[in-house]
């Protein structure tokens, strides 16, 4: 597979932020999941969740190949794989824990796991005000 060298590739910004609003969405349905009154509501959820997975994946994928067919990146080359690949694997980890709330069909939910709902999606917030600072 030929790869055609481009000077410079400012779309890894864009990449970043489209990650970043899957995970505070994931966040956000996982949260919900949390509340959900059914199992109906809870499978929807899920199937949400798995999308948003997909997706963020798929960007994931975009920028490791940018990666490769840039000449000159915005910065280290090792850092912007280990941004994406975090954010990715944040969004996967929530698909994961949809996934085990459905199998063990989990239907009550602590105080505390509701309150670390609340704390993922504010931390997931903080990452979209961040990601700017980068440029």
């Amino acid at each position: 597979m030929a790869f055609r060298l481009s000077p410079k590739d400012d779309g890894f910004y864009d990449l970043f932020g489209r990650v970043a609003a899957y995970l505070v969405a994931a966040t956000t349905e996982l949260t919900a999941m949390v509340g959900a009154e059914d199992d109906d509501e809870r499978k929807a959820i899920a199937k949400r969740i798995a999308d948003l997975e997909k997706s963020a994946d798929e960007a994931a994928h975009e920028v490791v190949r940018r990666i490769r067919s840039s000449f000159i990146t915005p910065f280290d080359r090792g850092d912007i794989k280990n941004l994406i690949t975090s954010m990715d694997d944040a969004v996967d980890q929530m698909q994961a824990t949809a996934k085990a709330v459905m199998l063990f069909e989990v239907r009550e939910f602590e105080p505390p796991m509701r309150e670390i709902g609340t704390i993922i999606v504010e931390c997931a917030n903080l990452v979209v005000r961040a990601l700017p600072l980068l440029q």
